[in-house]
């Protein structure tokens, strides 16, 4: 006898047979997708700074290390031997011309004085008596006095006479020995550190106190190759050359001075002349025995090609500049230098007046790199006064 089939297991076997193929169509979705990679996208333009390379002209510099001098040094040293009473300033003070600086003890020199001075007015005494005694004799000479007894009073009162004046000789040296106990200082300038203690006792014409420094205006020492020498003499004839002088470190602060000395004579161990400018040094910037870089401006050379100093690159062939073409991106270009003036390089040849090179941020370029560039600030250079 056949049994009527089931209507509710065909659904079942309907409804896992469908759940099965879509089961299989999303493997083969996903089979199939594995092989396609999604498109990545692009990547942002990378920020730098940039500078546009102009023509201008560009002053001719000579450039060589030198050291700041004191246009006048001088060691404060006491003229008499005594003991220190009072230091008048603090170490490192400016000092004016005059300005006292150092007390001595001045008793010993005031002693001397008062001895000196009663030892002249006894000894002008004697020589008034002595001089009245010669013109009483002198009228008795030929009747009471003879000629001798005449000629011994006249004597000594000549000799009266050159004691008195030995004596006021005396009493000046005990005066200005007693003057000597205030020290001045003879110039201007910033006073150095106590090279003896208030207290101690120094000694004549040898004890070094201290030592002051001239520091408005103040000298720049520098010396050139020799090869220069023809070049600067001729520009110095012309006008007077400025000397710029920069501190390593701070670079963008300069100060220019006057080229004041050339040496006589050419080193001729190392070729050099030894020149010194002088500045004016109101601020007191420059500080004798720092080291500084010097530019010497001998001329100017017009119409260069001239970039910021940040902009050339060093690379395995040489010196290179990221340019920035119209469409945003960055081709690597080699140049040449001709030379470095302050913040700017004057490129020999490689890129062109208009041209966009980066100043900044090329440690992220490479050729065809897609950049959203901004504008720096424009660099400092030597100006020719």
């Amino acid at each position: 006898m056949n049994r009527p089939a089931c209507p509710f297991r065909n659904l079942r076997q309907e409804r896992v047979l469908l759940e099965t193929g879509a089961m299989l169509l999303a493997v083969l979705l996903g089979l199939s997708g594995c092989g396609k990679k999604a498109a990545a996208p692009p990547a942002p333009p990378v920020p730098v700074t940039t500078a546009r390379a102009v023509t201008k002209p560009m002053p001719l510099v000579v450039e060589a290390m030198g050291s700041v001098e004191s246009c006048n040094s001088l060691e404060i040293i006491p003229r008499v031997s005594a003991q220190i009473l009072k230091y008048h300033f603090r170490e490192g003070d400016e000092v004016r011309r005059d300005a006292l600086l150092v007390s001595i003890d001045p008793a010993p020199f005031t002693e001397a004085l008062h001895q000196a001075e009663a030892m002249l007015a006894s000894d002008e005494s004697a020589l008034e008596f002595s001089r009245s005694e010669a013109a009483r004799v002198a009228e008795l000479r030929g009747k009471a006095v003879s000629r001798s007894e005449f000629e011994k009073v006249r004597a000594d009162a000549g000799v009266l006479e050159h004691k008195v004046q030995a004596d006021r000789a005396l009493v000046e040296q005990a005066r200005l020995s007693l003057g000597y106990c205030l020290i001045r200082s003879p110039i201007a300038g910033r006073a150095g550190a106590y090279l003896v203690n208030q207290g101690a006792v120094v000694e004549a014409n040898r004890t070094r106190l201290l030592v002051v420094n001239q520091i408005e205006p103040i000298y720049v020492t520098f010396s050139v190759p020799e090869k220069h020498l023809l070049a600067i003499r001729a520009a110095q004839q012309k006008a007077a050359l400025v000397v710029e002088a920069r501190i390593p470190g701070a670079d963008s602060q300069l100060r220019q001075g006057r080229l004041t000395f050339i040496d006589n004579t050419v080193d001729t161990a190392a070729g050099m002349i030894r020149l010194k400018g002088t500045f004016a040094n109101t601020d007191a910037f420059l500080w004798p025995g720092q080291f500084v870089r010097v530019s010497l401006i001998v001329g100017e050379e017009p119409g260069v090609v001239v970039v910021p100093a940040r902009a050339v690159q060093t690379g395995p062939k040489g010196a290179l500049v990221f340019v920035v073409g119209d469409n945003g991106t960055v081709a690597r270009r080699a140049v040449q230098v001709a030379r470095l003036a302050g913040e700017e390089a004057i490129l020999a040849q490689g890129v062109s007046a208009g041209e966009i090179v980066v100043t900044d941020g090329q440690n992220k370029l490479k050729d065809g790199t897609v950049v959203a560039a901004e504008p720096s600030a424009p660099a400092t250079t030597n100006r020719v006064p």
